[in-house]
């Protein structure tokens, strides 16, 4: 059977599970709507997906002269629909994908890649010794970071509709259940469509700090707070049976999973010390929680009695001590040691959390002080289970749990701080002049300011005095570390061990950390250790140039020598992708990044210091995203070796995490190729990236690509204008969907845009500019030099560079989901005709050259030849984003136009939610 069809077979189930799910939609708006709604939808439908299926241009024009004599309210009506479609294939979708991985278990097909039986298989094949990946799993440390990027359009009480969904269309097979289960089945996916259709999708109101935390919080009992402890036993399983000479037993965590919501206050003016407290305060009491129902659970299930079986001495001795005096239990050890383990964690609960337990304790018990005291309970009763007969009974709940209480500790995840080093820059100055240190610090050179911060750094002394003035925002940065120091005296290091440095352009921006850290009792001079890893993110172009010789400077610092030392000899090093293509472009900063881990292992390497880095990559290509598998293998080799943090961000976050079994898949992935990346990267093909031939060839497109990019954004004229008029940008920053502003500073310029908002408004008018724009001049300007050779040696790259490969995967996805005829009806936004279409000319001509780049590399012939379901997805999908993008166009030319009718306003932020939702990874 070719594979074409054996694909068809297996997408099968979907495309029942999509028509399903579309003819309930249909039906609800028939129900709700009425007829005449419900006749403008499907006749919409039928056009758009005739359109597409058949380039009939006949159909398109019936389509738009239809969308546009709407009328307002059936223009929303139609802008839901098809917006609720756009997430009802994405559930349909993500089931899909957890049945097929299921389906094949059950047929015994070999596990593939991003699986840790596959990247084990690997390990074997290639003869790695078995205390090598004992060591791995000993020392190193992996962390995926959330983040409140706002890329997140969609409500958390729509997702929990969503999930509700999926785990119908989980259920049985129709086959496998009787008429009356079926008929009940099919009437509650009804329903919660229904539910769907009559839930708000968007926001009334902006997010507050508070309500982030709470939607970070939402995936760990998800997903994190089961998955990640079932990925550890899972993978002590596979070491077992596949390579039992690593002895794997108790694997250390070595992955969790940490956040930045509550503690990042780059640009955010509403975190705060506050939030900070706040965030650490509801991780503990969602932990203990947790622990508490699991403990709630055990004893009703460890109802063993000493009439029949034994127990430890140790066991024995919980039990006597226990609260419990009910002489119904008198004979039932375990229930008597889990009740005052209850009350144990239900006083932490109270003195960490300010909590009280949901279920009341029996008698009282003194808090624990640290998660080890509890995880040490919880073992004296694994270990009276096993040397009693009953380890059995330890492994379905006990287990899980003792694993989730060393990854969660009671802080749930660690809170990193960061902050802009202008904002650092000013506090230290004003700190230094009121203490008579410096009058004025920010007219030192660099060597004065080292000079300086070195000194104050070797004495005890605060700056900061109770007698003297200062700034508010001198006041709030010194409460955010002293209430840092006061969270780590409650809940330990881990929970607040990260302070990273926003636009890090030297020495001097490291050391003003480490003063203010000193302020808080966060350094101590005396010794010479911090509390906290004091982290630079180096994230322009200019700035990832500088990063080795500006940590090569650091390095040679007695206090920076000092601090490396005292935290386990380790320096993480944070690296941007959002500015540094916003900056410079696709390929420029993909290059520039590699060039930059390239010279930081080499400079790590020499000097004997272990390097951690951190990828600071958002959802879309355009902010560095794109699979995570590909991403980790294409790191440099050395660069990743068992220590390695990521951010998660924005919608990224409930795609990934919000369905367990996703969120399963997901976190394998990440753990499988740092496992791969760190053990075997002779095995993955990255020689010839050393090689002076693949540098120069790279560096060489990278220089004429950056000058395509800088040529239109920054120095063409009127650019900001178009882009600014031909995009929902306005629009976006309008929906309540983060704390954040969207700009640095209010002006008008391309510079002080975050990168989000840039990369999410070129995605909505389908031009997806941040994820390909450059590379096509590049590679032209390549070839004019090199000629055919020059396109041999780049086809003999992408054959064996997993960077180059990886780069051009993503390049293809995301102009696979690029559409210009589309873009074209944006740039009839723009006030400035001639601007237009000089604009969009350019863009278009670039897209061509890099299409052609593309295919002449990789000997594709169209987007996405590899991966066939992601392109039938995608292809699907434009049918039913056409008739989104048309609308959000009109509507968005009448709102500009001045009309104040608050059902424009919402049809345009319904559409932004509909096609953030029908691309995916959009933020």
């Amino acid at each position: 059977m070719n594979s074409a069809r054996t694909q068809s077979l297996e997408d099968a189930p979907l495309r029942e599970d999509i028509r399903l799910l579309g003819r309930i939609l249909g039906e609800t708006i028939l129900e709700q709507e009425g007829r005449e709604a419900f006749d403008v939808v499907e006749t919409v439908r039928q056009l758009a997906v005739r359109f597409r299926r058949d380039d009939d241009g006949h159909a398109r024009r019936r389509l738009a002269a239809l969308l546009n004599r709407l009328s307002r309210d059936r223009t929303v009506s139609v802008v839901r629909a098809f917006s609720y479609f756009s997430h009802l294939i994405n559930v349909a979708e993500d089931v899909h994908a957890t049945r097929l991985e299921r389906a094949r278990a059950l047929a015994g097909v070999t596990p593939g890649e991003g699986t840790m039986a596959h990247a084990v298989k690997r390990a074997v094949r290639a003869r790695v010794a078995p205390d090598r990946v004992r060591a791995f799993f000993e020392q190193s440390t992996l962390v995926a970071v959330l983040t409140a990027h706002p890329t997140e359009v969609q409500r958390r009480s729509i997702l929990d509709v969503e999930l509700d969904i999926a785990r119908l269309l989980s259920s049985p097979l129709a086959q496998s259940l009787t008429p009356e289960e079926n008929a009940a089945l099919g009437e509650s996916l009804r329903a919660k469509v229904l539910t769907l259709w009559q839930t708000g999708m968007l926001r009334l109101t902006r997010l507050r700090v508070v309500d982030e935390i709470e939607n970070g919080h939402a995936f760990f009992r998800y997903t994190f707070l089961r998955e990640l402890p079932r990925l550890y036993l899972d993978t002590e399983r596979v070491l077992e049976r596949l390579m039992p000479a690593t002895k794997p037993a108790h694997l250390a965590p070595v992955f969790r999973v940490g956040s930045w919501i509550g503690g990042d206050r780059d640009g955010n003016p509403y975190v705060n010390a506050d939030t900070l407290e706040h965030a650490l305060a509801r991780g503990a009491a969602l932990a203990l929680g947790h622990y508490l129902d699991e403990v709630h659970l055990l004893g009703g299930e460890l109802s063993m009695s000493t009439v029949l079986v034994k127990v430890s001495p140790a066991l024995a001795a919980m039990s006597d001590a226990s609260p419990d005096a009910s002489d119904h239990r008198r004979t039932e050890p375990y229930r008597r040691a889990l009740i005052g383990i209850y009350a144990r964690l239900a006083a932490t609960l109270r003195a960490t959390a300010g909590s009280e337990a949901l279920r009341h304790e029996l008698g009282s018990a003194d808090a624990y002080r640290t998660p080890d005291q509890f995880i040490a309970d919880l073992e004296v009763i694994d270990a009276s289970l096993k040397s009693n007969g009953a380890g059995r009974l330890a492994a379905v709940r006990l287990g899980p749990l003792i694993r989730a209480a060393r990854i969660f500790g009671f802080h749930l995840a660690p809170v990193d701080l960061r902050q802009n080093s202008e904002v650092h820059q000013r506090v230290v100055a004003e700190l230094l002049a009121a203490a008579g240190a410096a009058a004025d610090y920010a007219a030192l050179d660099e060597d004065g300011r080292i000079a300086l911060l070195c000194a104050e750094l070797r004495v005890p002394r605060l700056l900061h005095s109770p007698y003297a003035t200062y700034s508010d925002e001198t006041l709030s940065e010194l409460e955010v570390v002293r209430r840092a120091a006061a969270m780590q005296a409650t809940f330990g290091a881990a929970a607040c061990p990260n302070y990273i440095i926003s636009r890090c352009e030297s020495v001097s921006d490291m050391l003003e950390v480490l003063v203010l850290l000193k302020e808080a009792g966060l350094f101590l001079p005396q010794v010479g250790i911090a509390s906290q890893n004091v982290i630079p993110l180096f994230e322009s172009i200019a700035d990832l140039e500088r990063a080795a010789p500006i940590m090569e400077r650091w390095l040679s610092l007695e206090v920076a020598r000092s601090v490396v030392n005292g935290l386990g000899n380790i320096q993480e090093v944070m690296l941007g992708y959002s500015d540094s293509n916003k900056d410079g472009g696709f390929f420029t900063s993909t290059w520039s990044l590699y060039r930059a881990e390239v010279a930081l292992v080499e400079l790590f390497r020499a000097r004997g210091i272990t390097l951690r880095l951190f990828h600071g990559r958002g959802g879309s290509v355009g902010r560095g995203g794109g699979p995570s598998y590909q991403a980790i293998l294409a790191q440099p080799p050395g660069s990743v070796n068992g220590q390695i943090r990521l951010t998660e961000q924005g919608e990224i976050i409930a795609s990934k995490y919000a369905s367990p079994a996703t969120g399963r898949r997901n976190l394998e992935t990440l753990l499988a190729a740092t496992f791969e990346a760190t053990l075997l990267p002779q095995l993955a093909g990255a020689d010839i990236q050393g090689t002076r031939a693949f540098v120069a060839a790279m560096d060489e497109i990278s220089a004429a690509a950056h000058a395509a990019y800088r040529s239109l954004v920054y120095e063409t004229p009127g650019f900001a204008d178009y882009f600014f008029q031909s995009t929902p940008l306005s629009e976006i920053a309008e929906l309540n969907i983060g704390s954040r502003p969207a700009s640095r500073k209010a002006t008008g310029r391309i510079e002080d845009l975050r990168a989000i908002p840039w990369v999410f408004s070129w995605a909505q008018c389908r031009v997806m500019l941040p994820g390909w724009y450059g590379f096509g001049s590049g590679v032209a300007a390549y070839r004019k030099r090199h000629g055919d050779a020059g396109l041999r040696a780049l086809v003999t790259f992408y054959q064996s560079s997993p960077f180059l490969r990886s780069l051009l995967s993503n390049m293809d996805m995301v102009l696979a989901k690029s559409d210009l005829a589309v873009a074209s009806r944006y740039a009839e936004l723009v006030r400035d005709r001639r601007l237009a279409r000089t604009v969009l000319a350019r863009i278009r001509t670039e897209w061509e050259l890099t299409t052609d780049a593309l295919f002449s590399i990789s000997g594709a012939r169209e987007f996405l030849a590899g991966n066939p379901g992601l392109a039938r997805s995608i292809k699907n999908r434009f049918a039913y984003l056409d008739p989104l993008n048309h609308l959000q166009v009109e509507l968005i030319r009448r709102h500009r136009a001045g009309n104040t009718d608050e059902r424009v306003r919402r049809g345009i932020h319904l559409s932004i939610n509909g096609i953030a939702a029908g691309l995916r990874n959009s933020g």
